[in-house]
């Protein structure tokens, strides 16, 4: 039976997985590369975030897409990467939304030129509904475990 939260949890982890994984790679590229080595250079984070920001967004992508595309995990396994997954997103949101409120970088190294949190603010509440929803999942998987007395 695929309830509304399973349901809710698979399409929005798929879709930020490969939204992650996709943002995560361009970052290797120009011109988001210059743009996210602005980015974190204007925040004064240090330089080792560079790599670490990128390395995590792919990371992050990989685990939301891995607890649906591997088949052969379990249902309690699939439910913890994509808690880990949600947990990550949401700092690197908070970092993604740290940066675009320092008033050094400019609105034209962020997303669609945009400079109040718009993005980050979004993608942070679509981690905590997904969250939300593994959470609502697994407490209606463990009601059903109990015995009936």
């Amino acid at each position: 039976m695929f309830t509304l939260a399973r349901r809710l949890s698979k399409y929005l982890s798929l879709f930020l997985g490969a939204l992650m994984l996709t943002f995560g790679v361009l970052k290797f590229f120009q011109p988001f590369r210059g743009w996210f080595d602005v980015q974190i250079q204007e925040s004064h984070l240090p330089h080792e975030a560079v790599l670490a920001g990128k390395l995590g967004e792919m990371v992050v992508g990989c685990l939301f897409l891995l607890s649906w595309l591997r088949r052969s995990l379990t249902a309690k396994t699939r439910e913890r990467l994509l808690l880990i997954a949600c947990s990550a997103l949401v700092a690197q949101m908070g970092t993604a939304i740290y940066v675009h409120l320092q008033p050094q970088v400019p609105a034209s190294v962020l997303p669609l030129g945009i400079k109040p949190p718009v993005i980050p603010v979004v993608v942070l509440l679509l981690a905590l509904l997904t969250a939300f929803a593994v959470w609502k999942e697994r407490r209606a998987e463990g009601a059903s475990d109990v015995p009936a007395q």
